[in-house]
């Protein structure tokens, strides 16, 4: 069924004064988001007469924050709209335009699934691989068995014993529990967090490709070290990757590639640079995180809002 948009851009509705009495009756309505909740908003239109709310957003789209049960009272379909589109849409088809809802159909087997379960796969296996590669050429590099007892002692840097595996876990915990009390501050250092992780995984992956070509292995000194002029380049490449993604990281059409790339990366560094000592660490550590997992995904809907 079409209704003929409203386009009521000028308020937020946010009173029922607001607009001029019968002005919403039976029509799809656009309004700006803003100063109440879309719950109010909603009610509001329904008490009009709306058939259709659109909530324009100058900012990014967000889903729906209220709680659904509070809608149950709401029969209109409530949506998002970028406010962009609605200036343009107003440019190229004027103030008359009809409007309808429309739902995609879903497909039966979601394509998307296999390339998710692709890229998994490829990461730990090659992750698995370079750490493999790796252990094999320290210990080939090493020659005696004392030489090789002191660079096990200094790798256990890098190693999860069972203390540092528990640890970890009590750590992702408190950090979980301070993120729901302080999203709005805390997102951002999780964001330059992952930021800083990744740009120094992307230049470990690429530095050890590179490392292998035999070209441009220019070379200048610097604080009494020979820096290579091209791991300089790759240095600046991989910090502007991870800068490029936190600026335009709600960009819905290509974010989210560079953000594969720069998780993809980080967890290939991961895997290649920690080690498990023993299956002792693993079982407590697989242990910890189904009871961290159970609880936070199961239990926590029990105690918060």
């Amino acid at each position: 069924t079409f209704r003929t948009l409203e386009n009521l851009t000028s308020t937020v509705l946010c009173n029922s004064s607001e607009v001029p009495s019968g002005l919403m009756k039976d029509k799809a309505v656009v309004v700006m988001r803003g100063n109440c909740t879309f719950l109010e908003k909603a009610r509001i239109a329904q008490s009009l007469g709306a058939k259709m709310l659109l909530i324009a957003s100058k900012p990014r789209l967000s889903p729906l924050s209220d709680n659904k049960t509070d809608f149950e009272d709401v029969t209109l379909p409530v949506a998002l709209i970028r406010y962009n589109d609605i200036v343009d849409m107003q440019l190229a088809l004027g103030n008359e335009v009809n409007v309808t809802l429309y739902s995609p159909p879903l497909p039966e087997f979601d394509c998307s699934m296999v390339v998710i379960f692709l890229i998994a796969v490829f990461t730990v296996a090659l992750g698995g691989y370079w750490s493999g590669v790796a252990e094999l050429e320290n210990l080939k590099a090493i020659a005696s068995p004392g030489e090789r007892e002191t660079r096990r002692k200094k790798e256990e840097n890098v190693t999860f014993t069972p203390v540092t595996v528990i640890l970890f876990v009590v750590i992702c915990c408190v950090m979980l529990v301070l993120l729901y009390f302080f999203y709005k501050w805390l997102v951002y250092v999780i964001i330059s967090v992952f930021c800083l992780a990744s740009a120094m995984s992307l230049y470990n992956c690429l530095a050890a490709l590179i490392g292998e070509i035999p070209f441009g292995q220019c070379r200048i000194s610097c604080c009494n070290k020979n820096i290579e002029v091209r791991l300089i380049f790759l240095a600046v490449f991989c910090i502007a990757a991870a800068v490029v993604w936190a600026v335009f990281r709600n960009e819905d059409r290509w974010a989210w590639i560079l953000q594969d790339i720069l998780g993809v990366a980080f967890c290939l560094n991961f895997i290649k640079t920690l080690k498990m000592p023993n299956f002792k660490s693993c079982v407590i550590l697989l242990g910890l995180l189904l009871l961290y997992d159970v609880f936070f995904v199961f239990i926590t809907p029990f105690i918060t809002k």
